[in-house]
């Protein structure tokens, strides 16, 4: 702690234990304060300013310093200088001796306390900066809540100082004039319960809460307006309960809970159940990966004292059937389609509906099926999980020489009957170093260009390194900090031309990879003429509603995060509160997201890396474990990677980890699982892991942590115990 922190704790509690060892509390009892009524005042009557100057300091004081009492020196106030005068010193006083405790609390503890729980505070602290004042200023007007706990409270949160003190001047203002005007009556009071009685007590409570129903109240209006121009077309009942639109991850799972829980839910899907993962990303994309990592220990089979199978003497690589692996690639879709089919979610409950849907109004969803025919729907809440689609840059020329997506290729590339010999990948996001990778392992002549200075820039720079020196290991020209600017035909051929410092670069090709990332699909299916707010992705609040309350959005098309898994996550959300949310609605957690690039070494993370601490702020620890002293690695020749775990400095809670080795996306697992749920690094140290296995990585990683942080005086006793044992 910081020395000037410590002066202020050491005076605060100087100025308290005098307080205490002086017995000054028998000074603000009303008992002294009656019979001491007439002294004080003629000193007033003779002193007007000092006295004045001195009951504002002495008022200042003891709301600053947080001292019982608060309610006699109000009332003194009023029985020494009447209620204007009073009214208008105390009301002030006040107002600067509690902003004086709100600094305090700010000063000395904030940090430690936002460093310690930040993560369980963001709701917290969001809240606050939308709507603090409002609820500040509801408890200030409620005095049965202790006004230094508001105090304390509210300066470890992010509420801006200037508002804390000007809703506090005017919160306060009722109670303190009740106060002061009992105080001019001050020879009839008896106790502070003639001045605070269960009735004047109730009514301020109703007081407090009107804001609070106020904010209800405008919340119900701005919902009628809202619906305003639909008024007219609300139906008087509703065929479904649930309509969702799309069937990709986001849309089968709330497709799923709804029917679960026995609504009349309708799913409806224009092309492929299972959406981009099933036909077009996570699926296909690692049934590449494993044929390239299979092909490339082939081709590197002495490692494991074999002969390589995929190498000819001279060094070239042995022909192989290019279209078996992408047949295998779609053999692997087919196997899982059932798992996401018409047929399954049928046999839910879901009803199922093949065609393009449009919302025609809040209520009615108009459905264009595939076959041609049209189907008109109420239905009393609506999912949009629309999903996402491949960005295609703006480059002069694409169009003409042809270009491939991460959603195309599969397709594409199965009608070629060996890999393509020039392949150019554009991005150098997590798709663009999956796809590069493996394409390379299976003897195409990679180049991959990124305009920013390195690869996955979202990872620490550690880690973007490691990867960029595994692609370029695997044969993968890897040019960062090149720019795409056209694409060109010369002489037949098909050439991109990039900029370098200056310099224009061509590169031919025989295939283009666009993968430079994805884009919210926002159109065709009504949003604009609904007017529901679009920027990159549909805008909703925290319970994933948009504009309108019962339409919600979820996945890929809400973001912030375009994952499958966090799809799902957002899923549940949205299908329970578009279900029950009349009676209770859940905000969205994404206080612990995990999420893997599948390159070889892996990469893993959850929480914060370093880049994001750095960026946000946050204090933190890092503790890092090499895989490479990982026995099971070694066996495998895996041993390259680490484990990064960051935690609160001193203490074992994890604020994030990072994992780059072979499964990481498995072992991270492990620290999802203890973040989630509070466990610190203590914990997964005492848990029993297999030996040998990779997971040991992250008991090790728990001990590096725990020799970093050994009690060196209490061993230090422990050995001279041991010492003394011995004579």
């Amino acid at each position: 702690m910081k020395l000037s922190k410590v002066v202020l704790l050491a005076v605060v509690a100087a100025a308290i234990a005098a307080f205490v060892w002086l017995d000054l509390g028998r000074f603000l009892r009303l008992d002294y304060l009656q019979s001491s009524q007439a002294a004080f005042a003629a000193l007033y009557a003779e002193q007007p300013w000092t006295v004045r100057a001195t009951y504002f300091a002495i008022y200042v004081a003891v709301a600053g310093l947080s001292l019982p009492g608060a309610a006699i020196v109000t009332l003194a106030g009023g029985g020494i200088f009447g209620l204007a005068w009073g009214l208008l010193l105390v009301s002030f006083a006040s107002s600067i001796g509690a902003t004086l405790s709100f600094l305090a609390a700010r000063f000395v503890l904030r940090d430690v306390v936002q460093a310690r729980f930040g993560k369980r505070l963001a709701d917290i602290n969001a809240g606050v900066e939308r709507e603090g004042a409002l609820y500040l200023f509801s408890l200030r007007l409620i005095p049965v809540v202790p006004f230094f706990v508001i105090n304390l409270a509210m300066g470890l949160t992010t509420l801006r100082t200037w508002t804390f003190y000007w809703v506090s001047q005017l919160g306060m203002l009722a109670g303190t004039a009740v106060y002061v005007n009992a105080g001019t009556q001050l020879a009839d009071i008896r106790s502070l319960q003639d001045v605070a009685s269960p009735g004047l007590l109730g009514a301020l409570v109703l007081l407090g809460l009107f804001p609070l129903l106020a904010k209800a109240s405008m919340n119900f209006i701005q919902k009628r307006k809202v619906y305003a121009r639909w008024n007219a077309v609300r139906p008087k009942q509703f065929d479904r309960n649930l309509i969702v639109i799309g069937g990709g991850a986001g849309g089968l799972v709330s497709a799923y809970i709804a029917a679960a829980v026995k609504a009349k839910v309708t799913l409806v899907e224009a092309h492929k159940m299972g959406g981009d993962c099933l036909n077009y990303g996570c699926v296909p994309s690692k049934a590449l990966i494993k044929s390239a990592k299979l092909a490339h220990q082939m081709q590197h089979a002495e490692r494991y004292g074999l002969h390589s199978s995929l190498r000819r003497e001279d060094g070239g690589q042995s022909p192989f059937s290019f279209k078996k692996v992408m047949q295998r690639i779609h053999d692997v879709i087919a196997a899982i389609e059932p798992h996401d089919s018409v047929e399954r979610y049928t046999g839910l409950g879901v009803e199922v509906l093949q065609g393009y849907a449009k919302i025609i109004n809040p209520w009615t969803v108009e459905v264009a099926l595939n076959d041609g025919g049209k189907q008109t729907l109420t239905t009393r809440s609506i999912v949009i999980a629309a999903g996402a689609r491949p960005f295609i840059p703006p480059l002069p020329g694409l169009d003409e020489v042809g270009y491939v997506t991460s959603d195309t290729l599969w397709d594409a590339f199965a009608k070629l009957d060996e890999v393509p010999q020039r392949l150019v990948v554009l991005g150098g996001g997590p798709i663009g170093c999956e796809l590069a990778q493996s394409f390379a392992r299976l003897g195409s002549h990679v180049t991959q260009v990124e305009m920013a200075p390195r690869i996955m820039a979202r990872e620490d720079m550690e880690v973007s390194e490691l990867a960029a020196a595994s692609l370029r290991a695997d044969g993968v020209n890897l040019l960062t900090s090149h720019k795409a600017l056209r694409c060109e035909l010369v002489n037949g051929e098909k050439v991109l031309v990039v900029e370098h410092a200056g310099v224009e670069k061509h590169i031919p090709f025989d295939q283009l990879l666009c993968a430079v990332g994805r884009t919210a699909r926002l159109t065709g299916y009504g949003l604009e003429e609904l007017g529901i707010p679009t920027h990159k992705t549909v805008q909703t609040n925290e319970y994933l509603q948009t504009v309108y309350p019962n339409i919600y959005a979820a996945g890929d098309v809400a973001g912030p995060y375009q994952f499958t898994h966090t799809a799902a996550h957002q899923a549940w959300y949205a299908a329970v509160n578009a279900l029950f949310g009349d009676f209770k609605k859940f905000k969205a957690d994404y206080a612990v997201i995990p999420w893997a690039t599948f390159i070889d070494p892996e990469v893993a993370r959850v929480g914060l890396n370093e880049q994001d601490a750095k960026e946000q702020g946050i204090a933190y620890e890092v503790t890092k474990y090499g895989i490479d002293d990982l026995d099971r690695a070694i066996a495998d020749s895996e041993a390259h990677g680490f484990v990064k775990v960051l935690t609160v400095p001193g203490k074992d809670t994890i604020l994030g980890v990072t994992i780059v080795g072979t499964h990481a996306g498995d072992l991270l697992a492990e620290y999802v699982l203890a973040m989630k749920h509070g466990l610190g690094l203590n914990k997964i140290l005492g848990t029993i892991h297999t030996y040998p296995t990779l997971a040991e990585a992250n008991k090790y990683a728990a001990g590096e942590w725990k020799r970093a942080h050994q009690p060196h005086t209490l061993l230090e006793w422990v050995r001279k115990f041991h010492d003394w044992k011995r004579k």
